[in-house]
């Protein structure tokens, strides 16, 4: 049988005899029992509210037309998330964080301080217009920035990089967006049933047009500025505190100064809002997307750039560093065990893909000087998932190295085999493993 190679000397963790020690309140279903009743509190609140303001049948128009971008957009950051997914958990956290917590809070604030400035300067019109270009961006934002806060801390391992900071960001807005849409949906839907507005020239219609069709993005766009903040921060070394601390206050400055422009795009004229939409708003998402696209290759890049080490050592095999490096060979190794072996296989075979992935992120951020204090413990940890997994996952990555490889080229004449691309077969080289280069 197979023997694991040896790890390297591991100290035992700091916070081993502290667990047995922790308070009731210290504990971890303690904490999460009160996250849970705190969010569906804040929901059934969120939910009498927003019910009162639109009516009960304005209430089930606004929730079927506020659910369909819904799905997409989930889609589109799941789908970002894809090369080091994280937790669901924190995914339905950031999601109900969102729609309950932060849509109460920007409801009860927005209306407080709305009223308080109506009272203050006796000029109710000016009041909603500074309400809408001031108050409710930097409410808002702060609102959907404290779920991106709290994974930041709490769930320190699953938040490693900028992709993590967008896909949190992103899906957090999506859920607030969620709320405010329905809201504004059945108080549109209520409006057209007192003035008799039908088809294409009621106030629904419109509504929807602009929040559904034209601008389902809106919020993720926003907050996803402050999650790149976050992001940036979580890969800088732990001793840069400043840095720390300003870069995920700079994205939110930044959120909410595009959210207030947005907002305030209906005071520039007729023709204000198609302005800003087609000469600000389009050109920043477009190139955000870019952005984030080309962060989720960076990170495959790294998978395969940093996993070789790990061959030399003995614990993956020579193909696995160019398949979990392609989204495409990891899709058939899954296809692979589950055609093979079942269900539970493939589920096996992505639990590995992850782990692996994680792996490389750390030895990253270890070669830059920017892993933590638990670097060798965590190491440890991700090597011995891996090491449990082999037996599934190693034929199913060879698999799909062999079966995604390109195809090799016809030569007129003989070429040495280590010059032959591919992985998984005698022919592979690797270079010489570095860890100071650069």
């Amino acid at each position: 049988m197979a023997t694991s190679p040896p790890f390297p000397p591991c100290p035992p963790s700091p916070g081993d005899g502290a667990l047995r020690h922790r308070r009731w309140w210290q504990r971890s279903w303690v904490r999460y029992g009160a996250l849970s009743s705190l969010l569906a509190l804040s929901g059934l609140v969120i939910l009498a509210l927003v019910r009162r303001q639109t009516g009960t049948e304005g209430f089930l128009v606004g929730l079927g037309l506020a659910v369909l971008p819904v799905p997409w957009l989930i889609s589109a950051f799941r789908w970002l998330d894809r090369v080091e997914p994280g937790p669901w958990r924190n995914l339905v956290f950031s999601f109900a964080w969102g729609a309950c917590a932060a849509a109460l809070i920007a409801i009860v604030a927005n209306s407080f301080a709305t009223k308080w400035i109506a009272t203050s300067t006796a000029d109710p019109s000016g009041a909603d217009t500074l309400g809408a270009t001031v108050i409710a961006p930097v409410v808002e934002e702060s609102a959907k920035a404290a779920a991106v806060l709290l994974v930041f801390l709490f769930r320190r391992r699953d938040f490693t990089g900028i992709v993590d900071g967008v896909v949190i960001a992103g899906i957090t807005a999506t859920g607030f967006a969620f709320t405010e849409n329905i809201l504004y949906l059945g108080t549109a839907f209520g409006t057209d049933q007192l003035t008799g507005g039908r088809g294409i020239a009621s106030v629904t219609a419109a509504t929807f047009f602009v929040r559904i069709v034209m601008s389902p993005f809106a919020h993720p766009l926003f907050t996803v500025l402050t999650g790149i903040g976050f992001g940036i921060s979580a890969l800088s070394a732990e001793r840069q505190h400043v840095r720390r601390v300003l870069l995920p206050l700079g994205g939110l400055l930044l959120a909410m100064g595009m959210h207030a422009f947005w907002n305030g795009s209906a005071t520039f004229g007729p023709y204000g809002f198609f302005a800003v939409y087609g000469g600000f708003m389009v050109p920043a998402f477009a190139l955000l997307t870019w952005l984030a696209i080309w962060m989720r290759h960076r990170e495959l890049r790294t998978v395969r750039a940093e996993l070789p080490a790990y061959v030399l050592a003995g614990w993956l095999g020579p193909a696995e560093p160019f398949a979990l490096g392609s989204m495409r060979a990891r899709r058939m190794a899954r296809d692979y065990a589950r055609h093979h072996y079942g269900r539970p296989a493939a589920r096996e075979v992505a639990r590995y893909e992850g782990y692996a992935t994680s792996l490389a992120f750390l030895r990253q951020r270890g070669r830059a000087g920017k892993a933590g204090a638990d670097f060798v413990v965590r190491e440890r940890e991700l090597l011995d998932q891996l090491w449990r997994r082999r037996q599934v996952a190693r034929p199913a990555l060879e698999y799909a190295a062999r079966a995604a490889a390109p195809a090799r080229p016809v030569y007129a004449g003989p070429v040495p085999a280590a010059h032959w691309p591919g992985y998984g077969s005698a022919a592979v080289s690797y270079p010489e493993y570095n860890p100071y280069r650069s």
